[in-house]
Order: C-alpha cells, then structure tokens, then sequence
C-alpha cells in the first residue's frame, strides 16, 4: 500500500500543469446544474497550475457549458479561488559500502554509509469555484456579463483547447 502511494505522489509530482479534462488524479472540472440556467462549475489544479490559470480553466468551462446548453452569455453570481498547501516528503533511503583486510590474524575494515531522500516539498494545489448563470442574450443587468463565444474562443485558443460540442 506504502509503495502505491509513493508512487501515485511521484506520479503527479511529474505531470504538467492540470490540463482542461473532467477531474481525475491530476485535477480537472467538474460542474453540477443548479437550475435550468445556473450552474456550478469548479476547476481544481495540481502542484504544477498556478492561480490563475485554475481561475482562467474555470472560465472556460462556465463558457463551454454555457454554449453546450444552448445560452449565449453568462455572469458570475458566486466566484471562490483558494489554494491547499500539502507537503511530501522523499523516502530515506540509506546504502552502506564497506570492504575488509585480513594481515595474518588481525581484520580491518572501513564502511561507509551514504544516506538520500528525506527533502520536504511543499505543493500549492489551487481551486476555482463559480456559479453562473446563462442567458440567451445579453441581459440589461448591472454587472460583468460575458460573451460565452467570445471567452471560449479566447482562452481555447490560449490553452490549446477544442471543444467537444456537438
């Protein structure tokens, strides 16, 4: 069990930054329908996303889903960014040489022991979380409204992204 989760940090310790992708092992989006045009959309990172790209990730996809519900525009009536902090630390691990002399009835002999492992890295994972609300049109409301099409197009091109609407 020990060595599975050594090896799943190591796993992500060695991954890319969160890549535009429902949550998995190495973060994603997830989004639950609130109302017939309010969503929850939430973007999680790993060590390797900085902010403002989980804040940019979760704009992507409140404009994706947006678009994939058929709404033209929407607007964030709840936003919440924050970062988890965790640690790891690398396994010790100790390895000793040693070699030995025979001069008639006496032995002599030397070891040395060298000793790896045991550096502590801290991992900031951040998260965003908003919920929207879609609209076909742009509404008369006070406040930032966006273009769905427009964001998309924007950070998809950005992030290398292709949408998967059908």
């Amino acid at each position: 069990m020990r060595a599975l989760i050594t090896v799943s940090v190591v796993l992500l310790l060695t991954a890319c930054a969160t890549a535009y992708q429902p949550q998995g092992l190495s973060g994603g989006f997830t989004e639950t329908q609130l109302d017939k045009n309010v969503f929850r959309v939430s973007f999680k990172g790993n060590g390797y996303t900085n902010a403002d790209r989980a804040e940019e990730m979760a704009l992507l996809r409140s404009a994706d889903l947006t678009l994939k519900h058929g709404f033209s525009h929407f607007v964030i009536i709840d936003g919440r960014s924050r970062a988890d902090v965790g640690t790891y630390t690398t396994p010790i691990q100790s390895t000793t040489t040693g070699t030995t002399s025979v001069y008639g009835n006496t032995a002599y002999s030397r070891a040395k022991t060298t000793t790896t492992g045991g550096q502590s890295f801290l991992i900031t994972t951040p998260s965003t979380t908003n919920t929207i609300m879609c609209f076909n049109g742009k509404p008369e409301i006070n406040g930032l409204v966006y273009d769905a099409q427009f964001v998309f197009n924007s950070l998809a091109q950005k992030y290398g992204v292709v949408s998967d609407r059908k």
